[in-house]
This record gives C-alpha cells, sequence and structure tokens, in this order.
C-alpha cells in the first residue's frame, strides 16, 4: 500500500494528525457543557456573534498575508454566503441548547452528517446510495429513542427542535462550502466565514435580544476564553491541518467523535442523566453517523492496510 500524504512529505508520522483532529473532537465535545453555562449569562445571539467576530480577528492577525494575497470579491461572496447557513446553525443551535441537555445537543447537532448526502442530491444532484437511505432510517430510530421519555412517549422538545434545525443550516453551509471552497482558499474563506457567521448573530441579537450585561465572573471568562480561543481558533487550525494529511473518511470518522465526547463530559461534568433510551439513541445515531461517513468495506480495506492511506 502507498504511505500517506504525511509519510511521503518529510517522513513525518501520520499520527500526529491523527492526534490533531481527535483533539479537535474532544475540544469541540467539551463546548456543549461550556457552552450551556455560559448562556445563563449571555443570550445566544450576542455569545454566537462575540465569538465569531473575535475569532475572526484574531484568524485575520494570524494569517493577515495570506489575506493579503487572497482575499478579492469572489472570496467575500463565497465566505459570506457560506457563513450565513453557519451562522443560523449556531445561533439556532445554541437557542436549542437553552431549553435542552447538553448531551442531547450534541447527538442531535450530528445528525447533519447524515442529511449531506440528500441535501447534496437536492442542490446539485448525485443520487444518496442505499447505505445513505439506511443511516438516515436509523438515525430517526435514534432520534426517535432520544426523545422518549420515562413513559415512553415520543416527545420532542422545542430545544430539540430549534437543534434538528440548526443541524439543517450546517448541512446547507456544509455543501455550499463543498462547491464554493475548491476555488478559493481555504484559509481566506475560513476568516470571511467566522466573521459573516459573528455578524448574522449580532443582527439578530440587535434585533431580537436585549442588550447584555454579563457579570464577568472568572467562570464566564473561562467559558469565553474555552470558545473563542479553544473550540473556534484552535480547532479550526488542527481541522484545517489535520485534514489535508489525514484520508477524508477517517477525518470525518474522526471528527464525529464530537458528539461521543460531548455525552461523556455532559454526564462527568453537567451531571446529564443517560436513562437507557438515551443509550440506544445516541448509539443509532452514532453508528448512522459512522455509516454515512465511511462504508464497512472501506473501513474493512483500511484495517487490512494498516490504517494507512491509498
Amino acid at each position: 500500500m502507498a504511505s500517506s500524504k504525511a509519510e511521503r512529505a518529510g517522513g513525518r508520522p501520520r499520527g500526529r494528525y491523527v492526534v490533531m483532529l481527535l483533539v479537535a473532537a474532544v475540544i469541540w465535545g467539551g463546548s456543549y457543557v461550556v457552552l450551556k453555562g455560559a448562556l445563563d449569562q449571555l443570550s445566544p445571539g450576542w455569545l454566537i456573534g462575540t465569538r465569531f467576530l473575535v475569532t475572526g480577528a484574531v484568524l485575520t492577525i494570524a494569517f493577515r498575508r495570506r489575506l493579503a494575497q487572497n482575499l478579492d470579491g469572489s472570496h467575500l461572496l463565497a465566505g459570506g454566503l457560506i457563513g450565513l447557513f453557519g451562522g443560523l446553525g449556531y445561533l439556532v443551535q445554541n437557542m436549542g441548547l437553552s431549553d435542552t441537555t447538553p448531551s442531547n445537543n450534541a447527538f442531535l447537532t450530528a445528525t447533519y452528517c447524515v442529511m449531506v448526502p440528500f441535501a447534496a442530491w437536492a442542490m446539485r444532484g448525485g443520487r444518496p446510495t442505499g447505505r445513505n437511505v439506511f443511516a438516515a432510517a436509523m438515525c430517526l430510530a435514534g432520534i426517535g429513542f432520544v426523545s422518549m421519555g420515562d413513559s415512553l412517549v415520543l416527545a420532542l422538545r422545542w430545544g430539540d427542535w430549534m437543534t434538528l434545525l440548526g443541524a439543517v443550516f450546517f448541512t446547507l453551509q456544509i455543501v455550499l462550502l463543498s462547491q464554493l471552497d475548491s476555488a478559493h482558499d481555504t484559509i481566506t474563506i475560513t476568516v470571511v466565514d467566522a466573521f459573516a457567521m459573528g455578524i448574522v448573530s449580532l443582527i439578530y441579537a440587535l434585533v431580537a435580544e436585549p442588550l447584555p450585561h454579563p457579570a464577568l465572573s472568572g467562570e464566564f471568562v473561562w467559558e469565553m476564553f474555552y470558545v473563542i480561543a479553544l473550540s473556534s481558533c484552535v480547532c479550526t487550525l488542527l481541522q484545517n491541518i489535520g485534514q489535508q494529511h489525514v484520508p477524508p473518511a477517517e477525518a470525518s470518522l474522526l471528527l464525529c467523535l464530537e458528539s461521543v465526547f460531548g455525552v461523556i463530559f455532559s454526564v462527568m461534568i453537567y451531571g446529564d442523566p443517560v436513562t437507557p433510551q438515551l443509550a440506544v439513541g445516541f448509539t443509532l445515531i452514532f453508528l448512522a453517523v459512522v455509516l454515512s461517513e465511511v462504508s464497512p468495506g472501506d473501513l474493512a480495506r483500511r484495517l487490512r492496510s494498516g490504517g494507512k492511506a491509498d
């Protein structure tokens, strides 16, 4: 088998890039619990707007030379459109988090992985495979179990529905990104995308939310540091670098572990109870996400090849 891109370039082991993606998944998993606390101090629009405007400013400073070389009207238009749906996704997702548990929010958000093939089919053709349909059915079954209370009656809360709507917006963001990114510089698109998401959220906050008066406690400052410096800036860099050296199917599989870490942190820190119904639902959703990202045949071939890229 051919060695990976990282191994061909200077003999650097690919394992470090796998670790980068895994660290990003862990940080993103923890962000559900952190954001739950931050939302007690700051409403969703102000929180997401602040998060991504500061993120955009930090990335602008870090990549100012890259931006000077590539930023033009085409990048502004493409990044703005992608950021519109991304901003709506984060905004609605965080609205949902105020009325659901971090673990529900994490796994229901992850359903965007299952939605992407169908949205791509609707927007640019390419019929979903039987595997995509099976993964979608498994995901719906998982959502059904997640919605079950102790009375075994299906009843998604308002926050759960908002989380699913957020997953729809993330799906549209990803499909647009896949269409527009190949003709643009990835870092430049990322910076414009961050600013666009911040602007969308602040417009909503100015129209629909009261002016914020957060208590600047040590806990709140830490929470904002986590979501801006770690969850946004650091994870963006880890993802961009890691995905350049790890095959797409494996990278997606590692990143979707975000939802698993979200539940782990939610149980450990937030005290989120996991009932048998939730456990079954989370398992079905996770398996659906995995199946939508990598086929059993691809996984078997990768295991036989020792985990190296073809």
